[in-house]
């Protein structure tokens, strides 16, 4: 349906041609919008495809096919001088990523909304100025520009020089030692390709653990394991200078009171990314920005009814399948406008791809305790369940949490193999609002990882209301 007649050129224009941007026009275009898409960047395809989930999970799987390789004693098998090609890795890497952007491309040029290469900016609420020197307008506007990396917090590393969770991704060479200043989940896979690719490491961490808005419990098994693993671990630092030394780089920093210095060979900053939205014109329109992020509401709205964004750019979660998600809605509610629907984040799901992986659905007990929801919580190791143990994966557990009253599951956390995948067993029971003991009473399997969510559950069906 075209809800503009004459009176626009289109019924939305979508800013940015990613994830959220393409599920945004593909969603239009099947409501019967007049619908024009916009890449400016000079890649099609996205953070998730060209620097994202994709490239840095086809690397991680690979150091963790070195790790296995290099590591088969318990099996009792013997694999003597493990080595790898590292320009190969690198192809294998690049090859899928042109797949997957050339599949895009393929997606955005395929005819069911208008595809132009273009940066754009607003000249007015309802008209974009083109970098071609053209001009568009459009009743409604989503944005869906992505990310940039953060601009460091020391000066000194522009001259010191450093490398980005984008150019980390297309090294030639490896360095023979890294220092990663970050904790968040890029710092943390990333920290973990390089140390299994034999790269010397060196993590620091502004918090008190890595991962920090997730349970202690969590971040502290995935931090013994980058320990046994050879990574040198400081957190709860704060940087402090940094400058070259030698052949190599050195950042001082302020740990336990005192200042050390830690030295590599090469620095990689991973400590975050803010939403590209500098050069969109918003302040012109009015459109609120706080903390560089693009403010909207549950319906995906700005501050101006008509103009929507997902994804990156509004801050909120940094998570492709969120992105997609709120693109969907701000394209239903765009043309829908008599019967809005909101995002839901009761199912809100994070995995971090390192090894052991860490997944988390719905709450923690550090959000159910901000939120001062009342909960119970279960745990049980990896370490004590039989298909772990055939497979050497000791590390980790499993943790449900749940409504003490009624007994419904309300968050669920998987540190351990596979956590990715397994999470998604929590994720399907709180889509339908499954309890405790419908949980427990559940078939699972045996031998199989998934059956350890059976022991929480039944701890908690003990304890829980019915």
């Amino acid at each position: 349906m075209s809800t503009t007649g004459a009176k626009f050129d289109y019924d939305l224009a979508v800013i940015g041609g990613g994830s959220g941007g393409y599920a945004a026009a593909r969603t239009a275009a099947a409501a019967g919008l007049r619908t024009v898409v916009l890449e400016g960047g000079a890649e099609v395809g996205g953070l998730c495809i060209l620097r994202g989930c994709m490239p840095t999970k086809a690397l991680l799987y690979a150091a963790e096919v070195l790790h296995l390789a290099s590591h088969p004693e318990p099996w009792g098998i013997r694999a003597d001088n493990v080595t790898f090609d590292f320009a190969q890795v690198m192809a294998r890497k690049n090859a899928l990523i042109k797949d997957f952007a050339d599949y895009r491309r393929q997606q955005l040029a395929g005819g069911k909304f208008k595809f132009l290469r273009a940066l754009a900016r607003f000249a007015d609420p309802h008209t974009l100025e083109l970098s071609t020197g053209d001009k568009l307008t459009a009743a409604n506007f989503v944005i869906a520009t992505g990310s940039v990396v953060a601009p460091p917090p020391l000066p000194q590393l522009e001259d010191v020089g450093y490398l980005t969770s984008d150019t980390a991704l297309s090294l030639a060479r490896l360095p023979k030692s890294l220092i990663v200043l970050g904790g968040g989940p890029v710092a943390v896979e990333l920290a973990q390709f390089f140390a299994r690719f034999r790269v010397r490491v060196t993590l620091v961490q502004r918090s008190a653990h890595v991962l920090s808005k997730l349970d202690d419990d969590t971040t502290g098994e995935l931090e013994k394991v980058f320990r046994r693993e050879g990574i040198d671990l400081y957190t709860g630092t704060k940087p402090l200078d940094a400058r070259r030394v030698g052949g190599g780089k050195e950042v001082a920093l302020e740990h336990n009171g005192q200042t050390v210095r830690v030295r590599a060979e090469e620095i990689l900053f991973a400590l975050g990314r803010v939403p590209n939205i500098a050069s969109l014109g918003l302040e012109g329109i009015g459109v609120q920005v706080e903390d560089r992020r693009i403010v909207t509401n549950d319906q995906m709205q700005t501050s101006l009814p008509h103009v929507y964004a997902v994804g990156d750019c509004t801050g909120l979660y940094e998570i492709v399948h969120i992105a997609i998600q709120q693109g969907e809605v701000a394209a239903h509610n765009a043309a829908h406008p008599d019967r809005m629907k909101p995002m839901d984040y009761r199912l809100l799901t994070e995995v971090v791809f390192t090894e052991p992986q860490v997944a988390v659905v719905g709450l923690t007990e550090k959000s159910a305790r901000a939120a001062n929801r009342p909960y119970l919580a279960a745990s049980y190791p990896f370490s004590d369940h039989g298909k772990s143990l055939i497979m050497e994966a000791k590390d980790g557990f499993v943790k449900l949490l749940a409504d003490p009253a009624s007994g419904e599951i309300i968050g669920g956390c998987c540190v351990g193999p596979v956590g990715g995948e397994l999470i998604h067993e929590i994720i399907a029971a709180m889509y339908k609002r499954m309890t405790v003991h419908e949980l427990a009473a559940m078939p699972h399997y045996h031998p199989t990882l998934a059956e350890i969510w059976a022991y929480p559950a039944e701890e908690l069906a003990d304890k829980c209301g019915r």
